[in-house]
């Protein structure tokens, strides 16, 4: 099959095709075939040598270094011990990586149903991005019905589908973003969508909550946003930092926690052991997977490439000129 391999690391031009041996299935995983993937932060990430992939399934060691971490896709090989699938179900999900490729293995609970309501080649700008968001603002950020989130960039994959996810539960959001993509913020039903570069996010926050403050802070920034995010956090409330493209260190005022009894959660997916993504995607099957059909969920697609181009999706996400999920076709 064909696949995306890093031999070194570095720019764009690292990224090679080539050839490699197809994955085989273990006894409950399941043999996907992509019809398409999607980038992520981590990708570029992957790519210079600093979020290096845990090992692929499917492969003996030493296995290829295949990047992607979402898909969408025809099930076409089945362990022995395969219950729940059938070859020809399209199915999406996450991986700890080698979505960049004709051909990958999953275990087969770690695999969702595609919604009617979704192209195939489409779903694959869903798994990531909604399950990041589902699990920072619902299940560890507590986000309910008539609760107030404040989401950092919220035109990026995660940011666009967190502002879809809060107003499907009830709540409030408020977003901050570029003023170019202030527009497609609200359009997706962010309450208050505020320009990074001349608006301060915690006076118009504050402002917007009559001073009470937000509930959930979700934060892919880090650095200098720290301060300011614990600034702008209701007694009680949570910041949960999914990334850091602001920076990994910075000063923390510890002491405007302790009056709030606020919390700061660090979290990851890519690095979880195997139960905790089962477990937290069949939650997300459960709680969320409807609403795609309802209509109140659906994938934001900014742009897309073949396989042939994927140096030039990951220079096309670098610009950080993207609203929405870039997707990658590799299959039909």
């Amino acid at each position: 099959m064909r696949a995306v391999v890093l031999d070194e690391y570095g720019d764009i031009e690292v990224l090679r095709l080539t050839e490699v041996a197809d994955p085989q299935a273990d006894a409950e995983e399941v043999v996907v075939e992509v019809v398409a993937t999607a980038l992520n932060r981590a990708d570029l990430l992957q790519r210079r040598g600093l979020y290096p992939s845990p090992p692929l399934a499917g492969f003996p060691a030493p296995a290829p270094e295949i990047p992607g971490m979402e898909f969408a896709g025809r099930v076409v090989a089945l362990g022995d011990r395969v219950t729940a699938l059938t070859v020809g179900d399209a199915v999406m999900g996450i991986v700890g990586g080698g979505s960049y490729a004709e051909r990958l293995v999953v275990h087969e609970r770690q695999t969702m149903p595609v919604p009617t309501s979704v192209a195939l080649g489409d779903a694959a700008a869903i798994p990531e991005v909604f399950i990041t968001a589902f699990d920072a603002l619902v299940v560890q950020g507590g986000l309910t019905s008539g609760r107030v989130a404040l989401v950092h960039a919220g035109a990026s994959g995660v940011g666009t589908a967190a502002i879809q996810i809060a107003r499907a539960i009830g709540a409030r959001v408020i977003v901050t973003a570029s003023i170019g993509k202030l527009a497609a913020c609200r359009a997706l039903g962010a309450d208050l969508a505020i320009d990074h570069t001349s608006e301060d996010f915690v006076v118009e926050s504050l402002g917007f909550t009559g001073g009470a403050g937000v509930d959930v802070v979700l934060d892919v920034i880090g650095g200098d946003y720290v301060d300011r995010n614990i600034s702008v956090l209701r007694t009680g409330g949570r910041i949960v930092q999914v990334g850091t493209m602001g920076g990994g260190r910075t000063e923390v005022t510890i002491g405007m926690l302790l009056p709030k009894r606020a919390t700061i959660v660090g979290t990851v997916l890519r690095a979880r052991p195997l139960e905790e993504k089962i477990a937290i995607t069949r939650r997300f099957v459960d709680e969320m997977l409807p609403l795609f059909d309802q209509g109140a969920l659906a994938p934001v697609i900014d742009s897309r490439f073949p396989l042939e181009r994927i140096a030039e999706a990951h220079a096309h996400m670098e610009r950080n000129a993207n609203i929405g999920k870039i997707l990658v076709d590799i299959g039909d």
